[in-house]
């Protein structure tokens, strides 16, 4: 699992690479969010787009991010989802709640 970040207009992009399961990337991930919340950066935009595997462990590491960034008066919202992650979002009613985008502009523009 591999973080890298930048800000983009007052939005930090959080690009993640790897597998999001109990034993790699899930903790990380909880991990990294929360050091950037505490950081006063709460405008997150996580690139996922190269996130291979995702287990119960990493969903519940996205939703625990997006609860944690909303009851601090952010966001979290997913750019660019793999197939196998938008399916898994949307088999699990999860799509209805994580706001997903698929271009960077649009995203950022969201946050406004």
């Amino acid at each position: 699992m591999t973080f890298s970040e930048r800000t983009v207009g007052g939005v930090t992009v959080l690009t993640i690479q790897g597998d999001l399961k109990a034993d790699s990337g899930a903790k990380e991930f909880t991990d990294r969010v929360r050091a950037l919340l505490g950081q006063e950066r709460t405008h997150l935009l996580a690139e996922v787009s190269g996130v291979g595997f995702v287990d119960s462990a990493g969903l519940g590491a996205i939703v625990q991010a997006y609860a944690t960034a909303k009851r601090q008066g952010g966001a979290l919202k997913l750019l660019s989802p793999a197939k196998r992650l938008r399916d898994l979002l949307v088999i699990t009613k999860l799509a209805t709640v994580l706001p997903m985008f698929e271009d960077e502009p649009t995203a950022i523009k969201s946050f406004e």
